[in-house]
């Protein structure tokens, strides 16, 4: 069957290349509080910043076009006159999108690539990054789908549960960061590598641990940034096992606790 962006399903298409939810390092529990048990980690981990702002995807397709999207909804299609102007998105990323699409990355399948549009006015933290209102983008993960044409056949519930029990080919760490080379793109930053059972398993410990692996963004823009950052994701280099550590989850946490 040969794919057509213009008799494709969009709203199967959309499902199928959303970015699913990444579970936290403690149990995410009442009131937004943490409590035990972390997410199991065995084996060497990476740990890169998470960065605040919005989650944008450019999808390539089997037909050489390509779309835009916000983490919900798809918000432009490459030869459209005009876009959704939502969060920037299409505004920032189809110079981007453009430049890409001339290398064909579909190769045959459809390729997402996942990243965060931050700074600007894009969320209420942008200023952590610039006081100068100036825009970045890093890539975090990408999923290379050469068997799509059945998971198109699903309905939305068999799509959802697909996404969010790890059903999408997402690329190894090595691989992420040979294409981001490649193609002259910039990853969220890489902090550190250790054994991933080694993690502090306490509440308190935890947030000590993301404190000294993290005390500042390295995604400012200007030197105007507050320089806070949101917190860590740490995931195995095969990218079968991921969490988030965030500042703000563990602060509410501990807080209420005294």
């Amino acid at each position: 069957m040969t794919f057509s962006i213009r008799t494709a399903n969009l709203r199967t298409l959309n499902s199928l290349t959303k970015y699913p939810s990444i579970p936290t390092y403690h149990t995410l529990g009442d009131k937004g509080r943490l409590a035990e048990p972390t997410i199991a980690f065995d084996g060497p981990v990476v740990g890169t910043e998470k960065v605040d702002g919005t989650n944008a995807r450019i999808v390539f397709l089997p037909d050489g076009t390509y779309l835009l999207g916000s983490r919900e909804e798809l918000l432009y299609a490459s030869g459209d006159l005009i876009g959704n102007p939502a969060l920037g998105i299409v505004e920032h990323l189809r110079p981007v999108a453009d430049a890409l699409r001339e290398k064909r990355l579909d190769a045959g399948g459809i390729t997402v690539v996942f990243g965060e549009v931050y700074g600007g006015n894009v969320t209420a933290h942008s200023k952590q990054y610039t006081g100068e209102k100036r825009v970045g983008y890093r890539v975090f993960d990408v999923v290379r789908l050469t068997d799509y044409e059945t998971p198109l056949t699903w309905s939305a519930e068999q799509l959802s549960g697909w996404r969010e029990s790890g059903g999408q080919p997402f690329v190894t760490e090595d691989a992420l960061m040979a294409f981001t080379r490649e193609h002259s793109l910039e990853t969220t930053p890489r902090i550190l590598e250790e054994d991933g059972a080694a993690m502090p398993k306490d509440l308190e410990g935890a947030f000590a641990w993301l404190r000294s692996h993290a005390p500042a963004t390295r995604c400012a823009l200007d030197a105007g940034a507050g320089q806070h950052p949101e917190g860590i994701v740490v995931r195995t280099r095969d990218r079968r096992t991921i969490a988030k550590l965030r500042y703000e989850d563990y602060e509410r946490t501990l807080r209420a606790k005294r």
